[in-house]
């Protein structure tokens, strides 16, 4: 198992914060307990999560997470007691799963992790089966994963208010691992089948800000229950419309609002006595893949880019053009793991944290984006079902993994109240 060290000694606000997490840990699964009973979990996530030593922040959420096969294997028990939870939770009578995998067929890695979930399915006493959305599957193919593993697509196909297989095969659950950057679909519109997650949370309609709209929500309810600095926890966003990269519109609005987040961090790192530079990260409000993403220290960075620049920041997946980005606080990493900085990723099923990994570049910086070629991942396990040891220190690795889990669970719970508030359906 890693265990990776942060390159500063943990003290200070982030120490305080996670002896505040372990001694209010009874409180804390308490309120989770509450507030699932009031809240839907999404069906899956992974959570990209910085520590910089003085704060520890998601500064990403996935609703369709495509890392599986990065997990530690010795936590599989932990995802299909989840995957079980979360099928019950959908449809209690259950037998079988319909995947929906994502088009590219020639990333070997990624089909590794199709693999995978198939897996965690498959222990969990479901049939599974993948029905592909790309037109250029016409029957069932057979693709080889990264490591050997085989696995067959076939053609979707709709009947009625049901999405099917040629045979028939037409489970209550639709299972979606495709984000739906390149639109929704007509073939998934108005199904009558638990179609998981919502069509509203792929990436077609789904916004960044909306999610960190809703975990400021979720933060302030928390923080205020540990009486804790929500910004402990938070990075500062804001919201930029009506961008258009290739022709520079919006560009000096864009620049006067990394001008103001950058003001707003240095007030809270003079509070505490922080030296770092602040830095900002601009990032597409939709898409993923770590496409559409820079780091700027000052507004002048945004004014001056050239070519190459704004054409990585014009489109991202699928060619979706960018015309929103969010302004997010750049959170640092101190952890490295192998002498590459390392951010940790923690992955959840319904309500449960099953696992994680650290993403690992050695050719990146401590203010940069993680999520890039040349990335490598280390899996992490959660030790003792992500519990914490109150015997150790605060920065133990069990501690340290269950103060990840419970900001991962933070932004998990954001999710859930960001796809209530986007609900096309709700009245």
């Amino acid at each position: 198992m890693t265990v990776p060290h942060l390159t500063t000694a943990l003290t200070g606000p982030l120490l305080e914060l996670e002896s505040r997490i372990l001694a209010a840990q009874p409180h804390i699964e308490h309120w989770f307990r509450k507030q699932w009973n009031n809240h839907a979990a999404p069906f899956y996530g992974s959570v990209d999560l910085r520590n910089s030593g003085f704060k520890l922040a998601p500064v990403d959420m996935n609703l369709f997470p495509g890392g599986f096969n990065n997990l530690n294997p010795d936590f599989l028990p932990l995802a299909v007691q989840a995957a079980q939870s979360a099928v019950e939770r959908a449809c209690p009578e259950a037998k079988s799963i319909l995947l929906i995998p994502e088009n590219h067929t020639r990333n070997t890695y990624y089909l590794q992790n199709v693999a995978a979930l198939v897996h965690i399915f498959q222990q969990a006493g479901l049939k599974v089966r993948l029905g592909s959305l790309n037109p250029e599957i016409t029957e069932p193919t057979q693709l080889t994963a990264a490591n050997g593993d085989i696995i067959t697509v076939e053609p979707l196909e709709r009947r009625g208010n049901r999405v099917v297989l040629a045979d028939g095969f037409s489970p209550c659950i639709v299972l979606l691992n495709n984000d739906l950057s390149a639109g929704l679909p007509d073939i998934l519109k108005n199904i009558e089948q638990n179609l998981l997650p919502p069509l509203h949370a792929g990436w077609a309609v789904r916004r960044k800000t909306n999610h960190f709209a809703a975990y400021d929500k979720v933060v302030a309810d928390f923080a205020q229950m540990l009486s804790i600095d929500p910004w402990l926890i938070n990075p500062y966003f804001f919201a930029a419309k009506g961008l258009d990269f290739q022709s520079r519109q919006g560009e000096d609005q864009l620049a006067e609002l990394v001008e103001q987040m950058l003001e707003k961090i240095r007030i809270k790192y003079r509070e505490y006595g922080i030296s770092h530079e602040p830095y900002v990260i601009v990032k597409a409000d939709a898409g993923t893949y770590g496409m559409g993403i820079m780091s700027v220290k000052s507004g002048d960075e945004v004014r001056g880019l050239n070519r190459k620049a704004r054409n990585k920041m014009a489109v991202v997946k699928e060619g979706l053009e960018v015309n929103e980005v969010i302004v997010q606080e750049g959170v640092y990493t101190f952890e490295c793991v192998n002498d590459g900085v390392a951010e940790p990723v923690v992955y959840m099923m319904d309500r449960y944290v099953i696992g994680g990994f650290y993403r690992v570049h050695t050719g990146r910086g401590v203010d940069e984006n993680l999520n890039a070629p040349g990335m490598q991942f280390v899996p992490l396990s959660f030790e003792e079902h992500c519990l914490p040891d109150h015997k150790a220190a605060p920065n133990d690795a069990p501690n340290r993994f269950y103060a990840y889990g419970v900001i991962a669970r933070l932004a998990m719970l954001a999710a859930a109240l960001e796809l209530e508030a986007t609900d096309p359906d709700a009245e």
